[in-house]
């Protein structure tokens, strides 16, 4: 079991793994592929340091390379899932299964979404991005579940639990699965109803819905943080003065706390949360 699991490698989870491996504890940070990272292709001209203008996507990269150079373990896979066992915490990736007594959430904010009329509209009104959280509402009623990847698979899993009727939209895209529930691959147009959600408009049809649930990409840190009662406020993880959510534990920095979404605020957050999780973890 690892004492530290860091969602995220971009400055802020770089960053904390960085300090934390200086004072003695070895964390595993968990990443996506870089390819995958979305707002970071823009030009950096402000950061200390950089001598001349750098993209922001080679600056994570240097970070990366910068962690692997001081032995600090970086996989780069894409992490479905987390919860609590007992004492410690277990996370879930498209290829794996890890534990650890603390995690770090430092994903940022970045979500893939829809642009489909009525996404906006009806989200919070039978359009949730979160199995888990909202599935109990939904028992026994007409379930749609939007994606075609391993994260999608992971919430049709838990939906199967509670629902028997259950379609998935891939929007268009390849399945790449074998699974009992019917599958539309039309492309979506529109998400209708009146107060709440009641159709899925494809190209070729309309189906009724009592609920939607979005499963695209990878979930956020908000996502990952719905699942365990998390406080959330506006997109944003409340952490006390250390970091520290109201998960004993579970500690989160960088973007998703809010504040400038500046990469100096990142490293910041990184170096102080680093600190914060080597006092926790040696008071255990």
């Amino acid at each position: 079991m690892k004492k530290i699991i860091i969602i995220g490698y971009g400055p802020a989870g770089v960053s904390a793994a960085i300090y934390l491996k200086r004072v003695g504890i070895n964390p595993l940070v968990i990443g996506k592929d870089l390819g995958a990272l979305q707002g970071y292709s823009d030009l950096v001209e402000n950061f200390y340091g950089t001598g001349k203008p750098i993209s922001g996507t080679e600056l994570i990269e240097n970070g990366i390379q910068q962690a692997k150079g001081l032995g600090i373990e970086v996989i780069s896979e894409s992490v479905i899932s987390l919860k609590q066992e007992d004492d410690h915490f277990v996370v879930l990736t498209t290829n794996n299964r890890y534990e650890a007594k603390s995690v770090l959430l430092a994903t940022g904010k970045t979500r893939q979404t829809l642009n489909i009329p009525g996404f906006v509209k009806y989200r919070g009104k039978g359009i949730s991005m979160c199995a888990i959280c909202d599935g109990y509402f939904y028992r026994k009623k007409k379930i749609a579940i939007v994606g075609c990847g391993p994260y999608m698979l992971h919430e049709l899993d838990y939906l199967s639990k509670i629902a028997k009727d259950i379609t998935i939209f891939t929007n268009g895209n390849p399945l790449d699965a074998s699974v009992s529930q019917p599958v539309i691959h039309d492309k979506i147009v529109k998400f209708s109803g009146d107060s709440k959600i009641q159709h899925i408009e494809t190209k070729n049809n309309r189906y009724e819905v009592d609920g939607v649930f979005i499963a695209l990409g990878i979930p956020s840190s908000v996502e990952f943080a719905s699942q365990l009662g998390v406080i959330v406020e506006k997109n944003n993880l409340v952490v006390d003065e250390n970091y520290q959510t109201n998960i004993d534990g579970l500690f989160a920095a960088g973007d998703i706390i809010g504040g400038k979404l500046q990469i100096a605020k990142a490293v910041y957050d990184g170096m102080l949360v680093a600190d914060s999780i080597y006092n926790y973890l040696n008071k255990k």
